[in-house]
């Protein structure tokens, strides 16, 4: 689409991600947060110029309209003896990006996440010393990246992250610490 407004190069990228997360706070549930979004993001060369551009909006209007826009802004966007595409022999091609195994394919529901974040603040409520809670919490993330080029090189990452925190509180009066731990 971008050559057809007259790059001499592009390169797209979509960065798609999926979370959840919840907290918990003296025996209680506190949060529940769920978020997904989809964002593009296309990148062009017209000589030495370049010019980023990017979108949530998938629709086919406003991908055109993305394309046409970063190429008025490389137009009139100064020239960089260095702005071009990695040659394609730069780029990973070693095979399945699947194979590495950066995703776990389960995804935990939000019981699973109360019952890791209560663990994470009784056990922390269980240290000798500590009086008070300001919650525990934890969280789960899907990312997938994709990147393909004008010269012809597509590929995709995806991966997932988990975290699990407390933080707690030690002492009394004027000489209560604060501390936490994250995982």
């Amino acid at each position: 689409m971008a050559r057809r407004y007259g790059a001499d190069g592009a390169d797209a990228m979509a960065l798609g991600q999926s979370s959840l997360a919840v907290s918990y706070r003296l025996g209680k549930r506190e949060d529940i947060d769920r978020a997904e979004s989809l964002d593009l993001s296309l990148r062009v060369f017209v000589g030495r110029r370049q010019a980023f551009v990017s979108s949530s909006d998938t629709t086919a209007d406003a991908l055109d309209a993305m394309a046409a826009r970063a190429i008025a802004m490389a137009q009139a966007a100064p020239e960089d003896p260095y702005a071009c595409l990695a040659p394609r022999e730069r780029l990973w091609t070693g095979g399945d990006a699947q194979a590495l195994e950066l995703a776990d394919p389960a995804a935990p529901d939000a019981e699973a996440l109360f019952a890791l974040a209560r663990a994470a603040e009784e056990a922390a409520l269980a240290v000798p010393g500590v009086t008070n809670s300001e919650g525990a919490g934890a969280s789960w993330s899907r990312r997938s990246f994709a990147l393909a080029t004008s010269h012809g090189f597509m590929g995709e990452r995806i991966g997932t992250h988990y975290a699990l925190g407390a933080s707690v509180l030690a002492g009394e009066g004027s000489a209560m610490q604060r501390d936490y731990d994250y995982v």
